[in-house]
């Protein structure tokens, strides 16, 4: 078995084109159940929203990083954890919030301003934590991720859809009802279908070396859906709040992970599968935490 840190996976220039344009019809999806309204309500009252972002993008990584310094995985696993850590929230979260009984709107909220500061946030996050740990600078010191690059990727893969979702509901909205069901679920179909295409294409690597990432993924979703329902409860917030900063938490944008993985790191084997096999479980343990919050009530 060759190290996990050597390899690289199977994916040509045309899949990664093809997984930016699902992200992008998944976007703009998403966007269809939001208006400029709803962000002007909770910049009136930001504080939910506030908290969202601060465990998305300060407690995941810090407890990633403490999680790499006890367990020390190997590197490229180590920089997949982060790498995922330091994206924003994962497009399945809205869908499963609203499952969970949680405030859906503002996990969409949520979801629309972390991309939006995925832009700057994400590549930083990646930049301070991996140059913290030795083994992950070692590989950050031979690649180079353009900021300007980053941010134009992020901008047509997510913002530019997210916009013209919002526009469509807001000056359109008799159009944007009828496709919103629809699109939801061919989006869903679709990256499903492009995930399960892929592991296919790369089932030999994903059978060797899932079991090597599969523990570290499980605590790492732990820790990020603990992380953020701690951090929801400390600042006072709501349980219909709290619901939707711990699944925006511990849902992670693992689409566009394995973008930045194959565009900037070469499908560095580590990373990868970290990514794809974070992809997989967090859709289970939040559909399962939602089935378990649901059994309740939310207190608003």
């Amino acid at each position: 078995m060759n190290d996990i840190d050597a390899i690289t996976l199977n994916f040509s220039p045309g899949s990664l084109q093809l997984l930016n344009g699902i992200l992008a019809i998944v976007m703009f999806s998403i966007a269809l159940d939001l208006r400029l309204s709803d962000f002007r309500r909770l910049l009136h009252a930001p504080k939910a929203l506030v908290v969202g972002l601060c465990s998305q993008f300060i407690v995941l990584p810090v407890l990633t990083f403490l999680m790499i310094l006890v367990l020390q995985p190997r590197p490229s696993i180590a920089l997949g954890l982060i790498l995922v850590a330091a994206c924003p929230g994962g497009n399945i979260s809205n869908f499963i919030t609203h499952r969970a009984g949680g405030n859906a709107a503002l996990s969409v909220s949520m979801t629309a301003f972390a991309t939006v500061g995925a832009i700057a946030l994400t590549p930083a996050n990646i930049a301070l934590w991996g140059n913290l740990y030795e083994p992950t600078r070692k590989i950050l010191e031979t690649t180079f991720i353009d900021p300007v690059y980053v941010a134009i990727t992020v901008a047509f893969m997510l913002i530019l859809p997210l916009f013209l979702g919002i526009a469509l509901n807001t000056w359109r909205p008799e159009a944007s009802a009828r496709i919103r069901k629809p699109m939801q679920w061919l989006s869903m179909a679709i990256f499903v279908a492009f995930i399960v295409l892929a592991l296919a294409a790369n089932w030999t690597f994903f059978l060797n070396y899932a079991g090597m990432v599969a523990a570290f993924v499980f605590l790492h979703n732990a820790l990020a859906l603990g992380g953020g329902y701690t951090l929801a409860r400390l600042t006072g917030l709501s349980e219909y709040d709290r619901r939707a900063v711990t699944i925006e938490t511990g849902i992670q944008n693992s689409g566009l992970g394995l973008v930045l993985i194959f565009t900037f790191f070469g499908g560095l084997g580590g990373m990868a599968v970290v990514a794809a096999f974070w992809g997989i479980w967090h859709a289970i343990s939040g559909i399962a935490l939602a089935h378990w919050m649901s059994r309740t009530e939310a207190a608003r």
